[in-house]
């Protein structure tokens, strides 16, 4: 299954995953005192006034900044395979994140890791309780800091290269309140849902047909409400909730050969309402099954290819948030290095890493589009700064990077971008990641540009890629006859599609834009076009086939 259409697990190592965030922003004007109304805020604020009051041990700095996140999060999952409930968890816990910095603005304690302590802290609002953890917390936090700052200092002496930005930026405190939002639903009905949606491939006479030929068959159902309160020594005062629901079924089988074809499909949405009705999430799943019919018979490709191929909206999506949206985000080089940041465009500022036809924003503000709601949508970032548009690609050239409050060469403020997942560091992520095409094409007009390319160089076939999976593979790939004939392919890998093909291989864009929401560790989403690239590879995967089944499943 897709990353994009997965939901994580409630719990690991004792700790909650990643919520799928979604915000509710208040609008009205706040104050201090409005916010100490919160029990939760005002035992964040009081016990913050003490520490920063009386936190200094005896010769050494004095935190400068402290900030306190503590995350709220209820959940609700359901898994069935094979047409039976697999169990059902629930959870509610509460983590406060206490980040200390010591030292200033210019350097600090700060690292590649992020600084802070974690503590599981008091769900029924206990002040007391509260409290003591994040005393607890900010102990520890300080502690650490004092430490990393002094190994700091002695990293900066051995280096030819000074840092070439602060360490840390200034931002103008927001007091936000965003009503707090409960977990609500019938825990019943969707228990008895999965489970029969899990079924669907022995039930519905449509594929009743293949049902030996289903190897596996599961569903699921996950519902995330997470409320996170923020405060900073600065002034910031924040509260946030979010809620996420999304259902996910996967199915799988071997062709003859012992290849296996997996398929799979996800609804997902800050609201009940937003999810597939049960008779639409159905028809899909029942289209996916026939698909692995069409996928068995399917021939595998031939020989290695080289020339062009069509990626769908929903295939270039993948692509572009895998190519491009960790290399837009600025995070801090090495220290000593000469580097404005990491990643593939880490020197491309100002240089062309996009045909100049195509346009890149993101857009977090936007939280629709064509009627589908955006999961990577939010106004206040996780580190209680405003949102920001930020137009990163003009005209193909690379004019911006998103960032926190971590500086870089030439970024000396935050845009807004600094994003965590429930009990991690804040780290500049995309929001809704928007690409854009000047005189984008029509469907029809880009499968017209692919066959003309096609008779141009004397190539007897081309490729459409319908949908990915993992690391370049194609989930559903076609073969293109010259008079448009599309033939089901199986068994292919997609090479050299990378910043290189990126920059300097695509002939041309569509106009319509595919939403590709990712519910991941931090939820993103991208709105994309159809690309077609005037070179890449299609290639047979080097795999190994398992051995089929012995004998046939149970009936």
């Amino acid at each position: 299954m897709k990353p994009a259409r997965r939901i994580g697990n409630l719990f690991a190592a004792g700790l909650l995953s990643a919520a799928l965030f979604v915000p509710q922003v208040a609008t009205a004007q706040v104050t201090r005192a409005e916010a100490e109304k919160d029990p939760v805020l005002k035992a964040m604020l009081d016990e913050l006034d003490r520490s920063m009051a009386h936190l200094q041990l005896p010769g050494f700095e004095k935190p400068y900044f402290i900030e306190y996140r503590v995350e709220d999060v209820q959940d609700f999952e359901t898994r069935a395979s094979y047409g039976a409930g697999e169990g059902t968890q629930r959870g509610h816990a509460r983590i406060a994140r206490i980040s200390v910095r010591v030292g200033d603005y210019k350097t600090d304690n700060s690292g590649p890791r992020g600084d802070g302590a974690l503590q599981l802290t008091a769900i029924d609002d206990d002040p007391i309780a509260l409290r003591s953890s994040l005393w607890s917390g900010t102990d520890q936090a300080y502690k650490s800091a004092l430490a990393a700052y002094a190994q700091k200092q002695a990293e900066l002496k051995q280096v030819q290269t000074p840092p070439q930005a602060d360490d840390f930026s200034k931002a103008k405190p927001i007091i936000s309140l965003a009503d707090p939002i409960k977990l609500s639903l019938d825990e019943k009905a969707w228990q008895d849902r999965v489970a029969r949606d899990s079924g669907i491939y022995r039930t519905d006479p449509v594929v009743h047909a293949a049902q030996h030929d289903i190897q596996y068959s599961n569903a699921s159902f996950h519902a995330r409400v997470t409320t996170t309160w923020i405060v900073s020594s600065e002034g910031a005062i924040v509260r946030k909730s979010s809620s996420s629901y999304a259902e996910s079924f996967g199915v799988g089988t071997q062709a003859d050969d012992g290849m296996r074809l997996d398929r799979s499909y996800g609804t997902s949405g800050v609201a009940l309402s937003d999810l597939d009705s049960a008779d639409e999430f159905k028809k899909h799943v029942v289209t996916l099954i026939s698909s692995l019919s069409d996928l068995r018979k399917a021939p595998l490709v031939e020989e290695e290819y080289h020339g062009p191929v069509l990626l769908s909206a929903d295939a270039s999506a993948d692509t572009l948030h895998s190519l491009l949206a960790s290399g837009v985000t600025a995070t801090r080089p090495k220290l000593g290095t000469e580097a404005r940041t990491n990643g593939p465009f880490a020197s491309s500022y100002h240089a062309r890493i996009l045909p100049e036809f195509l346009t890149v924003i993101d857009d977090p503000a936007l939280k629709t589009w064509d009627g589908k709601d955006l999961v990577g949508s939010y106004s206040v970032d996780d580190e209680a700064v405003p949102a920001q548009t930020v137009k990163l690609v003009a005209d193909g050239h690379l004019e911006n990077y998103l960032i926190g409050r971590t500086p870089v060469r030439d970024f000396p403020e935050s845009n807004g971008h600094a994003r965590a997942g429930v009990t991690g560091p804040p780290r500049p992520v995309i929001g809704v990641l928007k690409v854009t095409a000047l005189q984008g094409l029509t469907d029809e007009e880009l499968n017209s540009k692919l066959l003309g390319i096609a008779k141009d160089r004397g190539l007897k076939s081309v490729y459409y890629v319908e949908t990915l999976g993992t690391e370049a593979t194609p989930r559903l790939l076609y073969r293109v006859d010259l008079d448009g004939k599309r033939t089901l392919v199986r068994g292919a890998v997609l090479d050299d599609l990378d910043q290189r093909a990126l920059r300097s291989g695509v002939e041309a864009a569509g106009k319509s834009l595919w939403v590709a929401n990712y519910a991941t560790e931090i939820p993103e989403t991208v709105l994309a076009p159809a690309l077609l690239f005037s070179d890449v590879t299609v290639k047979r995967a080097n795999e190994t086939n398992d051995k089929l089944p012995y004998y046939p499943p149970p009936e």
